[in-house]
């Protein structure tokens, strides 16, 4: 079964007007600017850890950029911030650390005040732990904060999973509290944080414009999307698009029924295709309906403002009302297996919603073992390709 959050059509669209996604958070990007990104990498130890000499000779030549608590110490190891605004955001961290609000592995979003132009900034950060000695299992470990601010606390909360990703990927590159490598691989891995984990929906549709429309109904209707003649970098930002946009993991559908629709959309058309090779892209074997043309205008309104944080809002903001009108069109398929009129008034909210043939397939991959339902949706089907026909 699906949940959903939204209540019309238009408030869906209307993100600058909800309270999820207010004026004030977005006030800051309503003109084409670049927003400031920052990074900061600590070291993390224990008290009751082992630290070798080498690693006490290090602290000590870095004893000015070192905060000691009584169970750990917080040494900076690199950060983009300005010099004055670095030790406040050091004091906040260890604040965090000492109440245990910073658990391994795991991403945590906040507002932070610091002495640089945004004053108030959303702040991810995240508690890598190094793996403990088998020699001192009980022993705290030592480990790295990493911490990316940027935009507003709302704003980065809606790339959460992004970003706990995209810290876990210097895992391999975080060997010795020295760093040897700090130049040639982690201050550029996370100089690049912003670009990579948050700008790639933005990328997306700068690249398509109005086509994005194939691309919202390719991912309702479960479509593979190819990519061609691009490289590696658009390439992965189409996937991931596609990933964002997709229902799945949102509904309670085992394996076979997804499996099922999947099937279903395979056999109805063939992939979308994106050439790359001209600018703009050109698009093959498309295909779309009035729902996801609705959306066409929010999108590129977003992007003008270079604003991918509304545009995260407003992609999420599709998916619940898509899912808002799956919820509805079972609850008519559920009621017309007994009442005729019911049955008129699910034909009715297709014909009104615009997104009929992604609902109807969803639905028969969804009650393909209950013959009653199949039956009404086979009718429904039928109305919906009558309608086609007749340009209604």
């Amino acid at each position: 079964m699906f949940t959903s959050q939204t209540s019309s059509f238009q408030d869906s669209i209307d993100v600058e007007e909800r309270d999820d996604f207010d004026s004030d958070d977005i006030s800051g990007y309503s003109q084409k600017i670049q927003l400031n990104c920052y990074y900061t990498i600590y070291l993390y130890q224990g008290t009751r850890s082992e630290t070798t000499g080498e690693n006490v000779a290090w602290n000590q030549r870095r004893a000015d950029s070192t905060t000691s608590q009584d169970d750990f110490s917080l040494t900076l190891i690199d950060s983009s911030l300005p010099s004055e605004a670095e030790p406040e955001l050091r004091t906040y961290i260890s604040r965090r650390l000492s109440k245990g609000a910073l658990l391994g592995g795991m991403g945590n979003i906040a507002t932070v005040e610091l002495s640089i132009p945004e004053q108030a900034v959303g702040c991810y950060c995240c508690l890598l732990e190094q793996e403990k000695s088998p020699e001192q299992p009980d022993a705290d470990g030592n480990g790295y904060v990493i911490c990316f601010m940027g935009g507003s606390e709302k704003g980065l909360n809606l790339f959460r999973l992004e970003l706990d990703k995209y810290v876990q990927g210097l895992h391999s590159s975080l060997q010795t509290p020295e760093l040897q490598n700090l130049e040639t691989e982690v201050r550029p891995y996370l100089s690049r944080w912003y670009e990579e984990s948050v700008l790639h929906i933005y990328r997306v549709v700068q690249l398509v414009q109005s086509n994005v429309s194939f691309l919202l109904h390719a991912a309702l209707s479960h479509t593979h999307v190819e990519v061609i003649n691009s490289d590696g970098r658009t390439k992965a930002d189409v996937s991931r698009f596609i990933k964002a946009a997709s229902l799945q993991g949102l509904s309670q559908q085992d394996t076979t029924t997804a499996s099922l629709c999947k099937a279903m959309s395979e056999d109805a058309q063939s992939d979308l295709v994106i050439d790359c090779s001209s600018s703009p892209p050109t698009l093959s074997n498309t295909a779309s309906n009035r729902f996801c043309d609705d959306w066409i205008q929010a999108f590129l309104n977003a992007a003008e403002h270079c604003n991918p944080f509304l545009l995260r809002q407003i992609l999420e903001n599709f998916k619940l009302k898509a899912i808002q009108d799956m919820n509805s069109l079972k609850r008519f398929v559920r009621q017309a297996e007994m009442s005729h009129y019911a049955l008129f008034r699910c034909c009715q909210f297709l014909q009104g919603c615009g997104n009929g043939d992604v609902l109807l397939q969803n639905a028969r991959a969804e009650h393909s073992d209950l013959p009653e339902a199949c039956s009404i949706i086979t009718v429904l089907e039928e109305f919906i390709r009558e309608q086609a026909q007749a340009g209604v």
